[in-house]
């Protein structure tokens, strides 16, 4: 294996790295969607005629558009309804905050947990790409991301700021690992694929300057200048030039 394929195949993490960071940017507006159906379905009920026959002991069926369920003082507990083709199951507490939102819409379900705030703080949803499971801290930034698509299981963890600073993968070629900086850049990446595993640093401007990897063709360590330019080596062979992967 020459040089120039140890290269490539270690900077292949890197792409897993790029699509883990816009995966858990994403789950921003899962946060949000959730919190925003939580308290979208504002039901109300009138109350029962005096007089009104009691209601069979067993009935086949009700059809009914809406459903709550109120405490001795009269609030609302639960509350069941549609809302534009989206089937919803709130749950209040005994303050009448929204704490915890059920639904099912045209993607699949989710299901959202919020604090005594109102803030949601724990996401759960399932599409077409599969399960993913957001927490949040108490300022409703997400801190902390996991899904499970078709290439494997994907971790995501965010600063105070909601950025991505770490991000770990599997799939069947291997699993990675991403350390990034405050701008979101990576700046560490480790990869241990079926070749071996490979660690790779970056400086501030996306370049790497430090590779070191270990495959069926021995131990290789590489520094590079801030042009991916290498000026060491070993074991000792002709400079070469490191570029991220792009794919």
């Amino acid at each position: 294996m020459t040089t120039d394929e140890r290269i490539e195949n270690l900077e292949k993490g890197l792409a897993s790295a790029r699509r883990l960071n816009r995966w858990l940017l994403a789950v921003v507006g899962l946060a949000l969607g959730l919190s925003l159906l939580a308290g979208a379905f504002a039901l109300t009920m009138a109350a029962a005629p005096a007089g009104t026959p009691a209601v069979a002991a067993q009935v086949n069926a009700v059809r009914a558009k809406a459903f709550i369920v109120v405490d001795e003082n009269g609030k609302p507990r639960a509350q069941l309804g549609l809302d534009k083709g989206a089937t919803a199951l709130n749950l209040y507490d005994e303050s009448g905050k929204p704490r915890a939102a059920l639904s099912v819409i045209k993607d699949g379900p989710a299901l959202a947990m919020l604090d005594a705030n109102g803030t949601p703080r724990a996401q759960l949803d399932l599409d077409k790409d599969g399960p993913g499971l957001a927490l949040s801290d108490e300022n409703g930034k997400p801190r902390a991301g996991l899904h499970i698509g078709k290439d494997g299981p994907r971790l995501g963890l965010a600063d105070e700021n909601g950025k991505p600073c770490a991000m770990l993968a599997t799939s069947k070629d291997g699993s990675g690992l991403s350390l990034l900086d405050a701008n979101g850049k990576p700046r560490a990446v480790l990869v241990v694929e079926k070749d071996g595993p490979g660690l790779s640093l970056y400086d501030a401007n996306g370049k790497p300057r430090a590779v070191l990897m270990a495959d069926k063709s021995g131990p290789a360590l590489f520094l590079a200048d801030e042009n991916g330019k290498v000026i060491w080596q070993a074991p000792q062979s002709a400079p070469v030039a490191i570029t991220p992967g792009t794919k």
